[in-house]
């Protein structure tokens, strides 16, 4: 009974392999036999049937050994009480560490199941990039399961269709997977959308049947064109669009279905590299190509290993035609990818890089979780990274660099080297100076300028496509404001200490370690950064530093009155470019010169106003109230909003926004209410250093005829 299983695998086993594999594979069948013996798939077969299925799928690719033991043995760490000390004993380091990348994390309990599959993924990179064959088997588990995906409950069957669609079919693809991609792709469109399915099904049924004459004619011209060059094709096929790809199509470019059926695909596989490019030669002289539809895959390989010329021609009665031309061993490789590296005996060395770029992408993705704060945030990005449109640019050496299409030279810079990117300040492409936000096209040098000192801004996380960039801009942030909130905690509390005559030096280690327990902090540097961020207030922190206990409630009122008192006379200096803990207020905007306080706002550090803000006037003699002062030399542009009344006449605006130019101010927004037909109110937001340049500013606008008043807001 055991080997009536068993026998598909043995059949395959037998036609790919020597007989001595046959025994060591049969022996971990029988472990997971008996492992699973009790266990039944929803469709009420025993549960041997999947790894005997995924196993075999992986000796169609000429697995080695390990990985067909580990297809095997699988499930048995998840499912069976088998750990993988006993899977280590009886079939090696190697097998154990395969079971244990592809197998779940059952034991740890998860908020949510999302998380606990984020958390699941997250395990499986790290274990596929010290071994590659983890995301194979992986890939080959999820395959069999899409193919008996249908007795499942409809919601699991949805979620795990879902799941193959956002992450297995684009690693299949990242991988170089083509055949594993297209069968992931139709899989799980057929369960997500089973009526969406059918009824495109029918309709590329029915197209496909009135489309034979105008393919032969197709077919016949190509072979023509072909025998004229004296170049004899491996094959010419009839390329066949996938059904998910049709139905992409039509979703994302809003097409309709009769669009897509009109584009005739063909693939030309050839025996060299240079007849590709003659036989590229032959088909732009019997058709006339489409201008910039032509790619060449070969001179620059796609991240995955993809190699092939692609180009889009005129057909007859003006019908698209798509054509690939390729060789035997990138047909090959455009199929297999990654696998080629077991598929095929001679291992050449395009098959080689395949296997290299993958170890390479899986390590960055290593380097990524590294960075990342949760499981969740980490699987977005790699979906990010999943699902590139390719852009090629050059390096000022001209070295050629792949992105995601809308890259920008933020995204260029952090695929260089991440010091680069949170170095960065400038970029030059073509050798002139361009937005940092820019997107780049094909065939673009860029050089990226950098300072020392320079940080990243979190503003280029609106505009970054590319997963390295934004974890890494992320990282930095946070590093960074973690960095600034303890130096203005500490800042705070020094001058808080200053009421008791006292510093932070002078506090005893003793009470310093009573504090950080009764606040549940582990280190001082986290009380600092609590208070930085607005969470604690530095004057309760300071009294209970210095054990200051007062009986009496009164008594502590006096003293909070007497504190506040004292720091009005100390103002905190305020430089202005304190960065990501220290914001100033929409509200009244305030400007260097300027008389401020700072309002300590939970979680958000220290907000800046006017004193006499209306916002804030009830919690001028609170402790959450900080007096500020500017520093003599504050550097920088500060918004303001300013109101000018002015007579209704033809370039008044022109004139303003030439009269502030002159000003050296900036305007940054303008909106232009009509009065009364006679009078407009015109309400600007203009960057200025400090207040006499808005005095400066003012006075010019006061100056000209068209205004009767102008005021800050």
């Amino acid at each position: 009974m055991v080997d009536d299983y068993f026998a598909p695998l043995a059949k395959v086993l037998s036609f790919h392999y020597p007989p001595s594999v046959l025994e060591p594979v049969h022996e971990a069948y029988l472990v997971a036999h008996k492992a699973h013996q009790k266990q039944m798939r929803y469709s009420g077969e025993p549960y041997i049937t999947h790894p005997v299925a995924v196993t075999s799928i992986l000796a169609e690719m000429h697995l080695d050994l390990p990985s067909l033991q580990a297809a095997l043995l699988h499930d048995v760490i998840e499912d069976t009480g088998i750990d993988k000390k006993t899977i280590e004993r009886q079939f090696g380091h190697d097998v154990a560490e395969l079971v244990d990348g592809v197998s779940k994390l059952t034991q740890i309990k998860f908020e949510t199941k999302a998380q606990a599959q984020a958390e699941n993924f997250r395990k499986m990179v790290l274990a596929m990039a010290k071994d590659i064959r983890v995301v194979i088997i992986k890939l080959a588990d999820r395959l069999h399961n899409m193919r008996t995906i249908a007795v499942l409950p409809e919601a699991k069957r949805t979620r795990i269709a879902r799941e193959t669609l956002e992450i297995y079919a684009p690693i299949a693809n990242r991988l170089g997977m083509h055949g594993f991609r297209i069968e992931f792709e139709e899989l799980g469109f057929e369960a997500l959308y089973p009526l969406r399915y059918r009824v495109l099904k029918q309709s590329v049924t029915k197209a496909r049947g009135n489309r034979q004459e105008i393919l032969a004619e197709i077919e016949t011209t190509v072979h023509k064109a072909l025998r004229n060059t004296g170049i004899s094709a491996i094959k010419v096929l009839g390329r066949e669009k996938h059904l998910y790809s049709i139905y992409k199509k039509m979703a994302n470019k809003h097409i309709a279905f009769s669009e897509i059926m009109d584009v005739y695909a063909f693939r030309i596989v050839v025996s060299s590299v240079d007849a590709c490019y003659r036989v590229l030669g032959a088909m732009h002289t019997a058709f006339k190509p489409v201008p910039e539809r032509f790619k060449d895959y070969i001179a620059i390989p796609k991240a995955n290993g993809y190699q092939s010329l692609h180009t889009v021609l005129f057909g007859p009665y003006g019908v698209p035609i798509e054509i690939q031309i390729r060789t035997e061993d990138m047909d090959a490789m455009a199929e297999s990818g990654i696998a080629a590296h077991w598929l095929y005996k001679s291992v050449t060395t395009d098959k080689d890089k395949a296997h290299l770029r993958a170890q390479a992408w899986l390590q960055g993705l290593v380097e990524m979780q590294k960075g990342g704060d949760s499981s969740l945030e980490f699987i977005e990005n790699v979906k990010i990274d999943l699902f590139p449109d390719e852009v090629y640019v050059f390096t000022p050496k001209g070295n050629i660099l792949e992105l995601p299409r809308g890259a920008c030279s933020v995204d260029f810079a952090y695929a260089i080297h991440t010091d680069i990117g949170n170095a960065c300040v400038a970029a030059k492409v073509n050798r002139r100076l361009a937005p940092l936000s820019s997107q780049l096209v094909n065939g673009q040098t860029v050089e990226i300028v950098t300072a020392p000192g320079a940080r990243p801004n979190p503003a280029w996380l609106n505009f970054v496509v590319t997963a390295k960039a934004r974890s890494e801009i992320r990282q930095a942030v946070k590093k960074q404001k973690l960095g600034e909130s303890i130096e203005l905690g500490r800042r705070l509390l020094e001058r808080a200490l200053t009421t008791l005559s006292l510093r932070l030096e002078d506090i005893s280690p003793e009470n310093v370690q009573a504090v950080l327990k009764e606040s549940h902090f582990n280190t001082l540097d986290e009380l600092l950064e609590s208070m930085g961020l607005g969470s604690q207030i530095p004057l309760a922190v300071a009294r209970r530093l210095a054990f200051v206990v007062k009986e009496e409630e009164v008594e502590e009122e006096k003293e909070k009155q007497k504190a506040t008192k004292v720091l009005s006379k100390q103002p905190l200096l305020i430089k202005g470019s304190e960065g990501l803990v220290v914001g100033f207020a929409n509200c009244c905007k305030p400007i260097p010169g300027d008389v401020i306080v700072g309002v300590l706002s939970s979680g958000r550090g220290m907000v800046i106003h006017r004193e006499q803000c209306k916002q804030i006037v009830h919690l001028h003699e609170t402790p959450t109230c900080i007096y500020l002062s500017w520093q003599d030399e504050t550097p920088g542009d500060f918004p303001v909003e300013i109101l000018i009344d002015s007579y209704n006449r033809r370039g008044v605006l022109a004139a303003l926004a030439s009269t502030i130019s002159r000003s050296e101010a900036n305007i940054e927004d303008v909106r232009v209410r009509d009065k009364d037909g006679r009078y407009s109110e015109v309400r600007l937001i203009i960057t200025v250093r400090n207040r006499q340049h808005l005095a400066q500013v003012m006075k010019r606008i006061r100056a000209l005829e068209s205004t009767m008043k102008v005021v800050r807001v």
